[in-house]
């Protein structure tokens, strides 16, 4: 391990948050910490008649569902009323507004991977709409903080939390690590296609795999594990379409082969790090970062075969 000079080694770009998971984020100019990731970030949830939910990886047509919140919702210390909504559009269909007050109604049986518990239930308009949409059955439901809670795999962050993200409250990347991408790739891709929250800028291609541990403005973000991709990367996020890129050309300079020759292979490719806060929130509007906070390494692994993944 490491220990990194007190000198800034990036600074934020971009701060994404994608409210209902697998459909579009929102960029925003700063946004609230919480112990399950950002303020908003996963808060939703579309499922099947089971209960279980729908992702791009079998609903591609999800990366063309637009998602707003108001625009004081990533202010600190903000609270919606009764004339808040989450609005939702997509092609060929009407918006959908949803009250950001608490749904009364409560779905039992929700499951995300090998999560499951109960959510509360955002009604028969929400059901009908992504419906129609979707083209079957379905329901929109909220995390409900109230009674549930979903916990990040012990091995990698012990006591950590998540609404419905895949595994871990905060995912950052580099844009000089998807510019080092685009160069082997006949046509670029956009940063839309890996989800991030934090979007980072100024630092060397591929250096947030060696981030154990960052400083962003006054909190303390523990680089937990590399983000290994599933096939979201490889749908179009302007069409939903799927293809084959990036993931071909990141199986041969991103895999855990290349990158990991010593450790156990496990036929992965890598693209980012998941984070967590170490820090506790009280109540208090100060719980922020926003575009623009530099980036300070505190440790470091030397490589990435090091590094947990």
């Amino acid at each position: 391990m490491e220990k990194d000079s007190s000198e800034a080694i990036a600074k934020i770009s971009s701060i994404f948050i994608y409210p209902i998971k697998s459909c579009r984020g929102i960029s925003v100019s700063q946004a609230p910490l919480t112990p399950t990731g950002f303020r908003w970030d996963r808060q939703w949830l579309v499922v099947n008649y089971k209960g279980r939910a729908y992702t791009q990886r079998v609903e591609p047509k999800l990366a063309l569902v637009e998602v707003e919140l108001p625009k004081d919702a990533f202010l600190g210390g903000w609270e919606p009323n009764s004339t808040s909504y989450l609005e939702v559009k997509a092609p060929g269909m009407d918006v959908l507004k949803i009250s950001l007050s608490t749904p009364q109604q409560v779905s039992d049986g929700v499951s995300v991977w090998e999560w499951s518990g109960s959510a509360l239930d955002e009604g028969d308009e929400a059901s009908k709409w992504f419906t129609n949409y979707l083209g079957k059955p379905s329901r929109l439901v909220r995390f409900n903080t109230a009674s549930e809670a979903r916990r990040v795999d012990p091995k990698y962050a012990d006591g950590h939390t998540v609404m419905f993200a895949d595994g871990y409250p905060y995912m950052i990347l580099s844009q000089g690590s998807l510019e080092a991408l685009n160069k082997f790739l006949k046509e670029p891709i956009p940063i839309n296609r890996f989800r991030p929250n934090i979007f980072v800028d100024g630092c060397e291609p591929f250096s947030e795999d060696l981030w154990t541990e960052i400083k962003i403005n006054r909190f303390n973000f523990q680089g937990v594990k590399l983000c290994s991709r599933c096939k979201v990367p490889t749908i179009n996020q302007e069409t939903g379409i799927p293809g084959s890129e990036p993931n071909e050309t990141l199986m041969k300079i991103r895999s855990d082969k290349v990158i990991r020759p010593t450790q156990k292979q496990q036929g992965k490719i890598y693209f980012g790090l998941n984070l967590v806060c170490k820090d506790s929130f009280g109540e208090g509007k100060g719980n922020i970062i926003a575009v623009g906070n530099p980036i300070f390494v505190l440790n470091k692994v030397s490589s990435a075969s090091e590094a947990s993944a």
